[in-house]
C-alpha cells in the first residue's frame, strides 16, 4: 500500500511539473483571448481528453512499443531522462523549451480556427508533448498492471486540475502576479530536471545490470 502511495505521489509531481498547469495557463489565455466562455471551456476539455488518451495510450502500449521496435528500457530511461531534463533546465532559465512550447508557426496557425487550438497546440505539444509521453511511458513500464492504472489515474486527476486552471486562469494569474508566476516555473523546472537525472541514473543502472 505504501509503495503504491508513494508511486502514486511521484507520478503526480512528475506530470505536475513537466505539465505546469499553472505556468500554462497564459499560453491557454493568450490562445482563447477572442473566445467566449463557453469556446474557452471547450477548447480546455478538447485538448484534456486529446491528451488523456495520448497519454494512455502510451502507458497501455508501452512495453509493445518496446518489443515492436527492439528498444530497452535503460536506453529509454536515459533518452527520455535527457529530454525531462532539457525541459527542465529551459524552465529554471526562465526560457521556453521547444519541445514543450509551441512555435510561432504553430501558435499563428492555431489562431485560424478557434477549437483548432485544442489539439495542436495545446494538447500536442504543450499538454501531452515528448516529455510528458516518455514520463508516462516510463512509470508505466517500471511496475506492473498496478502501476499503469495509478500512472493513467493520476494523470487523469491533473487532466481535471489543468481544467480548473485553465478556465479559472485568468482570475489567477491576476492573483499571483508575473513574479510569482516565474517563481513556480522555475520551480516547477528544478523539480524537472532532478526527475529527469534520476531517469538518466537508473537507466546507466540497467544499462550496466544488463552488460554484466
Amino acid at each position: 500500500m505504501e509503495t503504491t502511495l508513494l508511486h502514486a505521489l511521484t507520478v503526480f509531481m512528475g506530470f505536475f511539473a513537466i505539465m505546469n498547469p499553472i505556468a500554462n495557463v497564459p499560453i491557454f489565455i493568450s490562445l482563447t483571448s477572442d473566445d467566449d466562455e463557453e469556446t474557452t471551456a471547450a477548447v480546455a476539455l478538447r485538448s484534456l481528453i486529446i491528451s488523456f488518451l495520448i497519454v494512455t495510450l502510451f502507458s497501455i502500449a508501452g512495453k509493445v512499443i518496446f518489443e515492436l521496435f527492439g528498444l530497452t528500457l535503460p536506453a529509454f530511461r536515459i533518452t527520455g531522462g535527457l529530454l525531462v531534463f532539457l525541459i527542465g533546465f529551459h524552465m529554471l532559465q526562465g526560457n521556453p523549451s521547444s519541445v514543450h512550447h509551441p512555435s510561432e508557426e504553430d501558435s499563428q496557425k492555431s489562431r485560424e480556427a478557434e477549437l483548432g487550438v485544442a489539439v495542436s497546440p495545446l494538447a500536442v505539444p504543450i499538454l501531452a508533448g515528448p516529455g510528458t509521453i516518455a514520463t508516462a511511458m516510463n512509470f508505466s513500464a517500471t511496475g506492473g498492471l498496478v502501476e499503469m492504472l495509478v500512472t493513467i489515474a493520476v494523470f487523469a486527476l491533473l487532466c481535471v486540475l489543468t481544467y480548473a486552471c485553465f478556465v479559472f486562469g485568468g482570475k489567477f494569474v491576476a492573483y499571483i502576479g508575473a513574479s510569482a508566476l516565474g517563481a513556480i516555473t522555475r520551480m516547477m523546472g528544478l523539480i524537472l530536471a532532478v526527475i529527469g537525472t534520476q531517469m538518466v541514473i537508473e537507466g546507466l543502472h540497467g544499462t550496466f545490470k544488463l552488460a554484466g
